[in-house]
């Protein structure tokens, strides 16, 4: 539903500049005569009676072939948080002996993410079980900052797709005489700006998957993952206080009175990191994107009611995409942090922590592990 809105309203732009250019296919209906404003280019997409929809629905009928054909996807596959915890096992030999010892239940809860439901706290039982929760920790963190890499990627094609449309309307308009040089630059900027955004994008996206690819020991064997589109959702609810208080207890009591100072200052760091990421990321998803979508979807009609300009309803969808990408990276550093907490109260140490909000947040805390 969500990639539907989007595109709708990428067709809303995509009309009105074919509208403003005297595309009859588009128009349907139209009149012949080139439209001299974006008023008259609203006026074109107002002819179809459902809007945004209609124009939906005339893209699949007729611009088939501007629609990249689809591949089937390559690379080693990577569906899960799960898929790469047990990926990353398999090239640590010395593991198997471990996790024979930790037995076949509680290697699964492992690889689930499920840390604190392993039986009897035996990593103080089994020698080198913490390297096995090490190596699963910085799995799963590697494979949120590809996956989040990924989707960031999409939506700002998706933003760079709506900048082309709005830059072509504008230089078309330049031509008949309706806009200016002036008022045209702007615009030219906007979309330089929307392909650095892009470029940045892929290679930021590039590095994440080489840098899973290497900690999964796949190089010369994989070039390349199939990865999710999307992050796994936030989960309904947070894990208890009560809860988190009785592990860190479990877990103190068998360790040396210096490393349970170290693992008490580590857990109030994984914690508050962990509060303050599930909030943030709550906040994206619940309430910037719903105003977001508010916003954008009332644009739409305003649009095709001829209340606003071509321009203002790309300012809101530009406005909506880059909200949708601090939505990704928020939902990102909560799986990040949650990791964290979980490893701190295995006994692990991680040497960076999340910090919420931060565009590099994720990639502090995995880089130092």
């Amino acid at each position: 539903m969500k990639n539907v809105r989007w595109k709708a309203q990428s067709m809303v732009l995509l009309a009105a500049m074919a509208a403003a250019t005297g595309n009859m296919a588009l128009a349907q209906g139209a009149s012949d005569e080139q439209p001299a404003n974006w008023r008259e280019a609203n006026d074109a997409v107002g002819q179809f009676k459902r809007g945004h929809a209609d124009i939906l629905k005339w893209e699949a009928q007729n611009l088939k072939s501007a629609t990249p054909e689809q591949t089937v996807p390559t690379g080693f596959a990577l569906p899960t948080l799960e898929s790469a915890v047990r990926a990353a096992w398999k090239p640590h030999l010395e593991l198997q002996k471990i996790m024979a010892r930790l037995g076949q239940g509680n290697v699964d809860r492992v690889a689930n993410g499920q840390w604190m439901d392993v039986e009897a706290r035996q990593q103080r039982r089994i020698e080198g079980l913490d390297e096995l929760f090490e190596v699963a920790a910085d799995a799963r963190k590697a494979w949120l900052i590809a996956v989040a890499a990924k989707q960031a990627v999409r939506l700002q094609q998706e933003s760079l797709e709506a900048a082309e449309a709005a830059t072509e309307l504008g230089r078309r308009m330049v031509k008949v005489g309706n806009w200016s040089r002036y008022q045209q630059s702007r615009v030219e900027l906007g979309l330089s700006s929307e392909k650095r955004a892009y470029q940045q994008a892929r290679l930021a996206a590039a590095q994440a998957e080489q840098a899973l690819i290497k900690l999964l020991g796949f190089n010369g064997i994989h070039q390349s993952l199939q990865l999710p589109d999307s992050l796994p959702d936030l989960p309904k609810e947070s894990i208890a206080s009560d809860r988190l208080t009785a592990e860190l207890q479990e877990i103190t009591a068998q360790l040396p009175v210096f490393n349970q100072t170290k693992t008490r200052i580590n857990f109030d760091l994984a914690r508050g990191a962990y509060l303050t990421a599930l909030d943030v990321a709550q906040s994206y998803r619940n309430d910037v994107m719903a105003q977001r979508n508010l916003i954008v979807d009332e644009s739409v009609l305003q649009y095709n009611g001829m209340l606003k300009s071509v321009w203002e309803l790309l300012t809101e969808v530009q406005g909506r995409a880059q909200a949708q990408r601090e939505t990704i990276d928020a939902i990102r550093d909560y799986w990040v942090a949650e990791t964290d907490l979980l490893w701190v109260l295995q006994g692990g140490e991680p040497q960076s922590f999340v910090t919420p909000g931060s565009p590099s947040g994720a990639d502090a805390s995995a880089a130092g592990n």
